[in-house]
């Protein structure tokens, strides 16, 4: 038997209450497998009338197949039990557009002048099927409530979270990480469970002056390293520690599939992007955080405008080779001989040659809208000693910004 609630409030709560298999159909209506629970109630009507004094002022429909019940719920009002056999009688009465037919499908039924279940449930299944195609033959099934399904139970979402609450305040690092510990080698081993792994892990502690003090730490990609976990939560706590001891230690991780990457046979094997993490935190640690990063091009066109992002490793090397230019910072100031407008010999720290081949000048501005404008010209030399450098002139004077490898 399935029984089907229909009506405002929250029906699945209700109906996890009576049976471990619930399926939403939409807000207002929700579909159980009540089977068992005669063993409890007694009759149908007795276990109908025990789920209606629980959910409460809803329209609740017993039957012996999912579909059957939901119609009933939706087209008679209070509590009804559709009798085994005789579904087709039952349902007879009700109007056609409860099955939710395709607005072309209830043009047509209209033109027909069927518009109850009894009308449609009496049409001959091939002549159904020869003119209404598969959703005639379905309809048609569902008005003579012989539709036969499985339910789709509905799934409550994966959480993954613990806490604890300690015997005593803490207010040293060292206590907190066996907390720590024990909190990540247990969701670990839950996601490893289900074969998942985190991409990000959320940190609250309730501290004893009443305040919570929360920390969030997004890895750069899935992982259930908990020893590398820990290292890297000791290291965000030391940079930022709770500024009163702690009563309440909850955890959470963020479930994710793990992502695999295959490399290839003649490239050398990258850091493990969790380690490089790690490695990236102790650095924060010494430097700063605002120091360590990969480099983000701005929107703009002005040289070397950039800015420091998170660390963003990749799985997989550049292919093909290409020209590096390393830039000098700050640019080393050079002293150029011009010959017809272009440099014919430059010399700054550590570059000194006559001017073979050359290419530019490259003229370029922007910013002029705001306070602090920029314009150069540019060109790629190749000197006298064989190295290639790219050379640039604004209103300050020459500079040579970089080499080229």
């Amino acid at each position: 038997m399935f029984a089907c609630l229909h009506g405002p409030g929250k029906l699945t709560a209700v109906a996890l209450e009576f049976s471990p298999v619930v399926e939403e159909i939409s807000a207002d209506t929700v579909v159980l497998d009540a089977s068992g629970l005669d063993r409890l109630f007694g009759h149908p009507q007795d276990v109908a009338g025990a789920i209606a004094r629980r959910a409460g002022a809803v329209n609740l429909a017993m039957a012996s197949n999912p579909d059957a019940a939901i119609c009933a719920a939706r087209g008679f009002s209070g509590i009804s039990v559709v009798p085994y056999g005789d579904e087709a009688k039952f349902l007879g009465s009700l109007p056609v557009s409860l099955l939710s037919p395709s607005p072309e499908m209830a043009e047509t039924l209209g033109r027909w002048g069927i518009y109850r279940f009894s009308e449609l449930a009496a049409l001959p299944p091939l002549g159904i099927a020869e003119r209404l195609g598969p959703e005639g033959l379905r309809l048609r099934e569902l008005a003579r409530g012989e539709a036969e399904r499985k339910l789709v139970p509905v799934e409550d979402p994966l959480r993954f979270e613990n806490e604890l609450e300690p015997d005593y305040p803490i207010d040293l690092l060292e206590p907190l990480a066996f907390l720590l510990a024990s909190l990540l080698n247990g969701l670990c081993t839950s996601l490893a469970a289900r074969a998942l792994a985190t991409d990000e892990i959320r940190l609250r502690l309730k501290l004893e002056d009443r305040t919570t003090f929360e920390r969030t730490l997004r890895l750069p990609v899935p992982s259930l390293d908990s020893k590398a976990f820990l290292k890297l939560w000791h290291l965000d706590l030391s940079a930022h520690p709770p500024q009163s001891p702690i009563v309440h230690v909850w955890m959470g991780m963020h479930p994710v599939k793990p992502q695999a990457a295959q490399s290839g046979l003649f490239v050398l094997a990258a850091p493990e992007p969790v380690k490089l993490e790690l490695t990236l935190a102790r650095i924060k640690s010494i430097v700063g955080a605002d120091r360590v990063g990969s480099p983000e091009l701005l929107d703009t066109h002005r040289p070397n405008a950039f800015q420091m992002a998170a660390a963003k490793p990749t799985l997989a090397p550049p292919r093909g080779s290409r020209l590096v230019l390393r830039l000098f910072r700050p640019p080393r100031t050079a002293r150029v001989a011009l010959a017809a407008g272009q440099p014919h010999f430059i010399a700054a720290e550590g570059v000194r040659g006559k001017v073979l081949e050359y290419a530019g000048p490259w003229r370029s501005s922007g910013d002029w809208w705001t306070r602090d404008p920029w314009s150069r010209d540019e060109w790629d030399i190749a000197l006298s000693d064989g190295a290639l450098y790219r050379l640039y002139c604004d209103p300050r004077g020459w500079f040579v910004e970089g080499s080229y490898d």
